[in-house]
């Protein structure tokens, strides 16, 4: 009985522990600096109303025609109301390759960050592969993951064929790129607890669609895109 006692009180020590911990860093807490560029410029709902008053900075590039993105308002609904955006639409003026580029940078609420591999299943996509890789940018290179996605559509002579969607994504927060979710929160939570300050991370996306079999191709152009878009946007460690 006296060992049982033990036991729960030491459970009990370790919760009131914890739970102190946790209040004490959330009073101190103060927030990072993004590892992205925030400008003035608000983002329009699919609707063409104005929904932020700020967004991510995307750079217009040479050799691209390109527009901003729109932020689905279900989107801004669900998550929480100091994240920030950024999208922009590229299509490339020799061949039509087209590039939808997508950030989403947290504020002080760190749900803001979603990982790709539960969102697009939801959408109707089956993940066919998923593997990290590495993109030159300048002289150094940046830990990327691919993911390669496939769903099924009718064509308009009805017959089925498979779509492939090819995603390249990373995280960055000030002075860090790391294209793990989970080390993400495990350097998150190491800063916070070193420092009490809570990193500002930013998931960074760019995707293409093509045909089944040209995934490859793909990746190499998003690659290219990748490596001259980042340091227009992105702070590079």
């Amino acid at each position: 009985m006296f060992g049982r006692k033990l036991v729960f009180g030491m459970v009990i020590g370790l919760i009131l522990g914890a739970g102190g911990l946790l209040l004490s860093l959330k009073k101190n807490q103060r927030i990072g600096e993004p590892g992205v560029k925030v400008v003035a410029v608000p983002l329009n709902d699919e609707g063409g109303q104005p929904i932020t008053a700020s967004s991510v900075y995307l750079p217009e590039l040479s050799g691209f025609e390109s527009t901003p993105g729109i932020v689905q308002r279900a989107v801004y609904d669900y998550l929480p109301k100091d994240t920030i955006y950024g999208q922009r639409l590229y299509r490339a003026a020799a061949d039509g390759f087209s590039i939808a580029c997508n950030v989403v940078l947290m504020g002080a609420d760190r749900t803001s960050i979603h990982q790709p591999q539960y969102c697009l299943p939801g959408d109707g996509w089956r993940i066919v592969s998923d593997t990290t890789h590495r993109v030159r940018v300048g002289n150094k290179e940046l830990p990327v993951n691919r993911i390669v996605a496939q769903r099924s559509i009718v064509t308009a002579n009805k017959s089925i064929v498979n779509l492939s969607a090819v995603l390249v994504y990373c995280f960055v927060t000030k002075g860090e790129v790391t294209a793990n979710h989970r080390d993400r929160m495990w350097r998150q939570a190491v800063e916070q607890l070193k420092t009490g300050v809570l990193q500002r991370w930013a998931y960074v996306a760019a995707y293409s669609f093509c045909e089944e079999g040209r995934e490859e191709e793909t990746f190499g152009r998003l690659s290219q895109f990748f490596s001259r878009a980042a340091p227009e946007f992105m702070d590079v460690p």
